[in-house]
């Protein structure tokens, strides 16, 4: 099965290819971006993108995830990441993104996110699309929430990074809500 692209006013959502292994740590390599994430490392070493990149073909394959980069159309500087994993049995998926530090505020990850959900809900067939976020990452938060996602609940002390707990913010949309949604527009 062939993956896919997209495209938003701004930016370019490709798969990634082993050429970007070097972009990509360099886009990815900074301590704040992976102090709001659980499962980025830093440092992040050229060899970690490249086997990174190597899951992605199996992953979509097996129906199992769609991971994009998020390129700038104008430039095509790889400016982050977003993907799907996805759990075929209950029609659902759980999203999950980064962005680049210089592009923090920029509304690079709504955009990128929008177009996403829509991809979910049209192409995959999805019923829900949920995401999660650590609360220190209010950012993220608000980001979901532009998404008409709901926030539906607390999980306390749930994520460990680099050795602290964290609470999680768990967020949810149905298919039905961003179909209602889509047509408020």
């Amino acid at each position: 099965m062939e993956r896919h692209s997209l495209q938003t006013s701004r930016l370019e959502l490709n798969p990634f290819w082993p050429a970007d292994a070097a972009e990509l740590q360099v886009a990815i390599n900074d301590r704040d971006i992976a102090a709001m994430t659980r499962s980025i490392e830093y440092p992040y070493t050229v060899e970690m993108a490249s086997a990174w990149i190597a899951t992605h073909d199996d992953l979509w394959q097996e129906g199992k995830s769609v991971i994009f980069a998020i390129r700038l159309r104008e430039t095509s500087e790889l400016v982050g990441a977003i993907g799907l994993e996805i759990c075929e049995l209950d029609h659902c998926a759980e999203l999950g993104y980064w962005v680049a530090k210089s592009h923090w505020g920029s509304g690079v990850a709504t955009e990128a996110a929008a177009k996403v959900v829509e991809f979910g809900f049209e192409n995959l067939g999805l019923n829900r699309i949920t995401a999660h976020h650590m609360t220190r990452n209010p950012a993220s938060g608000r980001v979901l929430e532009k998404l008409g996602m709901l926030r539906e609940g607390l999980l306390r002390k749930h994520a460990r990074k680099w050795g602290e707990f964290y609470d999680v913010a768990i967020y949810g949309l149905l298919a039905q809500d961003w179909e209602n949604q889509r047509n408020l527009r």
